[in-house]
């Protein structure tokens, strides 16, 4: 994977619809991952292997790694306390995908140095898909970006209205949920999300 696929990283919310998914892949999304928390294994499997067949940009699974492996996904994204990423790595091998959630420096230099591929930083903002969620600062976002070379997302309650304030903190990009997923036209707005993470991060 190059650091342009995190300018637009697109992670589904569970009521997305494979017709949601291709709207934002026609829009210009450079990353998806596709989340469901709550969708029994057999039907998560089904979306996934269903998604593998038109998805043209990097494709990882949330958190979990038998979907992953079994749909043909390029890799899966866990978060501190989901599957190990040195048991992801094993799974997937040395090309598969292996990105990881971090919130601290310590975080990220530690993913970095067990062989993740990329990493998502967050919660920026308040967000209503992860309600639990605890705030990363744009210090702490620009010490992260500092003490590690592979590609970071920032992630969490971003929108288009204030993806402005992550600009000058060096990531790479930014993953967006209800930014994309939400909008009456997901397909314009993927677009001009696009456009603005490049003028901003590219």
């Amino acid at each position: 994977m190059k650091p342009s696929d995190m300018l637009l990283y697109a992670v589904t919310e569970c009521e997305c619809d494979l017709e949601d998914v291709k709207a934002s892949l026609t829009g210009g999304i450079t990353f998806l991952q596709l989340r469901e928390k709550n969708l029994p294994f057999e039907e998560f499997l089904a979306k996934a292997k269903a998604i593998r067949k038109f998805c043209r940009v990097p494709f990882v699974i949330n958190d979990n790694l038998e979907v992953a492996v079994q749909s043909g996904a390029d890799g899966v994204h866990v978060g501190q306390s989901d599957a190990p990423l040195a048991e992801a790595r094993r799974r997937l091998g040395p090309n598969g995908i292996v990105g990881v959630s971090a919130g601290t420096v310590e975080e990220a230099v530690a993913a970095e140095k067990g062989g993740a591929d990329y990493i998502g930083v967050g919660a920026m903002f308040p967000t209503g898909t992860k309600l639990d969620a605890e705030y990363v600062t744009l210090d702490t976002l620009r010490a992260i970006r500092q003490a590690v070379r592979i590609p970071i997302a920032a992630i969490g309650g971003i929108q288009e209205s204030n993806m402005d304030r992550l600009a000058g903190t060096g990531i790479n990009g930014i993953a967006v949920v209800s930014a994309i997923y939400s909008s009456a036209d997901i397909t314009e707005n993927s677009k001009h999300l696009l456009e603005k993470s490049r003028r901003l991060f590219g």
